[in-house]
C-alpha cells in the first residue's frame, strides 16, 4: 500500500462514499486537516457522519463541509462557535450527537481498542435511571 501521494486527492481516491463516517482531528482550529477537508468537499460525497470534537466555524475548517450540506450528523463535544451548524441543527437538517470531551475521548479509545461500548455514570440522573437504578461502575 503506497502511504505517500503527491495530492490529497489521490489519498483519498476510492475511500470516500455516501454515507461514511469520518473522525476529524484538531483542536478548535488547530491542527484541523484542512486540505483533506478541501478534498473531501471536492469529492462530493454526502450524507457524512463526522466526529470531531468542534465543528469549525463558518467557512472554516468542517465548516466547510456544512456549507456544502454534505454533513448529515455531528459527533461532538462542543459546537458553539458555528453558526451555520446552529442554523442547520434548528432546521433539523442536521443530526447531533452531544459528548461531554471525555467521554468523547473515551468512546474513541475504546472504539479504536475494539470495544463496542463505554459505561461511566455520567448522566445517571437520566430518567431511565430512576426507574432501573444507576449502574455500580
Amino acid at each position: 500500500m503506497k502511504k505517500v501521494h503527491r495530492e490529497v486527492s489521490d489519498a483519498l481516491d476510492g475511500v470516500l462514499f455516501d454515507g461514511m463516517t469520518i473522525m476529524a482531528g484538531g483542536f478548535g482550529l488547530c491542527g484541523i486537516p484542512e486540505a483533506l477537508i478541501y478534498a473531501i468537499r471536492d469529492s462530493g460525497v454526502k450524507g457524512l457522519t463526522v466526529i470531531s470534537n468542534n465543528a469549525g466555524v463558518d467557512g472554516i475548517g468542517l465548516g466547510v463541509l456544512l456549507e456544502t450540506k454534505q454533513i448529515r450528523k455531528m459527533i461532538s463535544s462542543y459546537v458553539g462557535e458555528n453558526k451555520l451548524f446552529a442554523q442547520q441543527y434548528l432546521s433539523g437538517e442536521l443530526e447531533l450527537e452531544f459528548n461531554p470531551q471525555g467521554t468523547l475521548a473515551e468512546r474513541i479509545r475504546a472504539g479504536g481498542s475494539g470495544h463496542s461500548g463505554v459505561l461511566h455514570q455520567n448522566g445517571c440522573w437520566h430518567h431511565h435511571c430512576r426507574w432501573q437504578g444507576c449502574p455500580r461502575i
